[in-house]
Parts: C-alpha cells; structure tokens; sequence
C-alpha cells in the first residue's frame, strides 16, 4: 500500500507579471448580483481573500460562482473576513469555494473550524492558485494532496479528459483545448490516497479527471502524466481541485462554467 506521505518541494509564489504589483489583502465585502447574501442553510461560501499574488480573474471568478450556486438552487455568500471561518458559519455552508486564494488567509481558529468542516462532512471546491494558499500549513497541503510548484507563460494547450463519468468533466471533450497557465506541482496528488497523515483521517484515494498534455505547450514538469483536477473523499467530507481559471474571461466561457457547475453538483450531492 502506497503512504500518504506527500513529499512537498520548494514552494514557490506565484510570478508578477511586470506592472502589476501585488495587493494586500483587504477584508471587503463582494456582492457580485442580487443572489449575494449571508450564509444559511445549503449555502455557498465563496473566499477570496489573498495574502500574495491577487488575480485578476477573482471578480469574475465570484459573479460566475454566485450565477452558477444559483441555478443549483442555493445562494452564495462572496468573501475576504477571515471571521467566516467559524464553526457557528461553516455550519450553514454546503460548499466552502476557495477561489485564488494565496498565502496564508486563515486564522489559526479558523484553520481549526475549516480541518473540523472537512472532517465532519463538509465539502471544499478550490480554484486555480487555491493550490497556493496556506504555505504553512501541512494540513491543508496534504488535503489537496500536493502544492503549486511554479507555471510557465499563460499559452493555449490541450487539457486531457481521462473521465468523463464525473460532474465536472462530462461536458468536456477527450481533447479540450485551452488557454491557461498550466500549473506544476510538488508531487502527484495520488501520492496523498490515504488522506492527510498525522490527523486520523481516512480516505478513498485520489481521483484525477483531467491532465496537461505537456506535448502542447512549453513548460511542463511531469511529463506524461500531469494532472490538472482531481477530487477525493476523506472522512465524511469532499475536496475537488481544478487547475485552471486564470483568466477573467475563463469565467465567461461555457465550457469551464460547466465544468465549475459540475464540481458545485458533485460536492452537494
């Protein structure tokens, strides 16, 4: 049986571009379109708060969320207080999203309500440089079951649709092509199948739905098997992780917006 033990690299901020400087992370309330409102019962809670590299893409990335929450039938809360992570606010939440959060942008009483959340059956949708946030943190790392290890230029290239049996990737062709910044990471997220180490946690393995085909751009680092989303099971609770969304206009685009409804779909199921 393979260990859980993820073998985590140099962890690596994402680039500035030139010309863009990096935002503090300000503690403002989004309210992208009418369906914004506090958290209840079978809510989406979407965290935006950055404590590095800010996307542009963020603003887009909450409209689109709150729209696609929506037509799933729940509201959506859009935020940058750390204060939501509470037991009292998790409790109401059916999907917390972490959209391009990077840094550290969580408390340690709110690391403490997200572990309890996962563990207790909540569910985690985590978008793009999500994959880059809470460095210090082994916990979360070993949750998505590896970290951001760097990417090359934004470019088009070919996304790989290993299974089209999920939510998520059943809109999508075998051959996506796509333009992206097409992460790299530290290790395989199947190295992670047993769930995080050190916490009692079990799980039911790594499932990857989509790879980089590396032959159609420049600048990936694992060759022939790349992968870009996955999701798993641990506990009583879900973890989906999508690669992709670095652009604002990602957000407009119908193929991702399925593929992004189709994770909310999943994880409330």
């Amino acid at each position: 049986m393979e260990s859980a033990y993820c073998p985590y690299g140099p962890r690596r901020s994402p680039r500035t571009r030139p010309g863009i400087p990096v935002r503090p992370a300000i503690p403002v309330r989004l309210t992208p379109s009418p369906r914004s409102h506090r958290v209840t019962s079978s809510d989406v809670l979407i965290y935006t708060r950055t404590a590095g590299y800010r996307h542009a893409s963020i603003a887009d990335g909450a409209v689109a969320l709150v729209e696609l929450a929506g037509e799933l039938g729940q509201g959506a809360e859009v935020s940058e207080d750390p204060g939501v992570f509470s037991a009292g606010r998790l409790a109401g939440c059916s999907v917390l999203v972490l959209l391009s959060t990077t840094g550290n942008v969580l408390t340690p009483e709110g690391r403490a309500a997200f572990e309890a959340y996962l563990r207790g059956g909540g569910a985690l949708l985590a978008v793009h440089a999500a994959a880059n946030a809470e460095p210090d943190w082994p916990f979360y790392g070993e949750l998505l079951g590896t970290r951001f290890d760097g990417h090359p230029e934004e470019q088009p290239g070919v996304v790989l649709v290993d299974d089209r049996d999920h939510p998520a990737t059943a809109p999508l062709p075998a051959r996506w092509a796509w333009t992206d910044e097409w992460y790299n990471f530290t290790s395989d997220p199947r190295r992670c199948a047993a769930g995080p180490r050190g916490h009692g946690q079990t799980g039911t393995g790594t499932r990857v739905l989509a790879r980089a085909d590396e032959t159609s751009y420049q600048g990936g680092t694992h060759g022939d098997d790349h992968p870009l989303v996955w999701c798993r099971e641990i506990d009583a609770g879900r973890v989906f992780f999508t690669a992709l969304g670095h652009a604002p206009e990602t957000y407009r685009d119908p193929a991702f917006r399925a593929h992004l409804s189709g994770a909310l779909a999943w994880l409330t199921a």
